[in-house]
C-alpha cells in the first residue's frame, strides 16, 4: 500500500499514490479573521504543489482563497456542488489564475492520472457563512489509487458512514476544531475513535486539531487545543485496537503501510 500522507496542519494534507499529489483544503494563512496559527511553522511552497486539490466544503478555514491563490497558475481544483455560484472568488481565480474548476456531489468521481477521487457525503452544513442562501454539500473524497485513502473533510457520525464511504485502507479524520466547542456535525477524538470501528481502515491519521485558535482564547480551556490528537490515539486503542493510528506533528509526512 505505498501510499504516503503529510499534514500540514488544520485540514491540510497531501496524499501521494501511484505518482499523483492530492492536496486537502489548503490553508497557508498565519492569521486570518478571528484565528491564529498557534502551532507549527506555516508550509513552505512544496506543500502548494499538487496535481489535484480537494475542497470539502465552503467554509473559509477549508475554502481558503488566498490559498488557493498560491496554486500554480492551471491548477485542478474539485469542490462542492454549487461553490462557485457560492463563492465569487473561485470565479475570480477561474479567471486571473486558470484554475480548472470541477463541481462535484457525492457518488461522482473524477480521475486524476492513475488514481479515482470519489466524493462521499459527510454530515456537516456545507455553506457558505453568513453570504447568501444558497446551499452546497459538504463533502468527503475518497482516493483510490494502489491503496484507498479518505479524508473526511468535517463531518459528524452518520448511520450510514460505512456504506457510503465503502472499504478504505486510510483514514484522515478530524479530531478537533479551532473553539472550544464543537456541535454534532463535527467528530471529536471520542468520536472519530467510534467512527473507526464502522469504517475499519488499516490506518488513520488524526487532523483539524491544535493549529488555529481563537485570538485572545489562549488561556482557556487551552487542553481542547493540545490534547485532541493524543486522546483519538487513547480511544482508538479502546475501540479499534486494530487499526494503526499515526499522530503527526505539522509537516510530518508517514507511509502507513511501513507501520504494519
Amino acid at each position: 500500500m505505498p501510499v504516503e500522507v503529510t499534514w500540514w496542519g488544520h485540514a491540510t494534507c497531501t496524499i501521494e499514490d501511484s505518482g499523483v499529489r492530492v492536496l486537502t483544503d489548503p490553508l497557508f494563512a498565519r492569521r486570518f479573521a478571528h484565528l491564529r496559527r498557534r502551532r507549527g511553522e506555516l508550509p513552505g511552497p512544496e506543500a502548494a504543489v499538487a496535481d489535484v486539490v480537494l475542497v470539502s466544503h465552503l467554509h473559509s478555514d477549508h475554502l481558503h482563497l488566498p490559498s488557493l491563490a498560491r496554486l500554480a497558475p492551471g491548477s485542478r481544483l474539485v469542490v462542492p456542488l454549487g461553490a462557485v455560484r457560492s463563492v465569487p472568488g473561485l470565479r475570480v481565480l477561474r479567471s486571473v489564475r486558470g484554475l480548472r474548476i470541477t463541481e462535484v456531489a457525492p457518488g461522482d468521481e473524477v480521475r486524476v492520472g492513475a488514481v479515482r477521487v470519489r466524493a462521499v457525503p459527510a454530515l456537516h452544513d456545507g455553506r457558505r457563512l453568513p453570504m447568501g442562501p444558497h446551499r452546497s454539500p459538504a463533502l468527503g473524497f475518497v482516493v483510490e489509487g494502489e491503496a484507498r485513502t479518505y479524508f473526511a473533510g468535517d463531518t459528524g457520525l452518520f448511520d450510514d458512514m460505512a456504506r457510503a464511504v465503502g472499504p478504505v485502507d486510510v483514514a484522515l479524520l478530524p479530531v478537533g476544531g479551532w473553539g472550544p466547542y464543537l456541535g454534532h456535525s463535527h467528530l471529536d477524538a471520542g468520536r472519530a475513535a467510534q467512527a473507526l470501528t464502522r469504517l475499519a481502515p488499516r490506518s488513520a491519521v488524526p487532523v483539524h486539531y491544535g493549529t488555529y485558535w481563537p485570538i485572545g482564547l489562549d488561556g482557556i480551556r487551552p487542553h481542547e487545543f493540545h490534547s485532541p490528537g493524543d486522546e483519538f490515539v487513547r480511544k482508538a486503542a479502546l475501540l479499534a485496537p486494530e487499526v494503526a493510528v499515526h499522530r503527526l506533528s505539522h509537516g510530518e509526512h508517514v507511509r502507513p503501510e511501513a507501520a504494519r
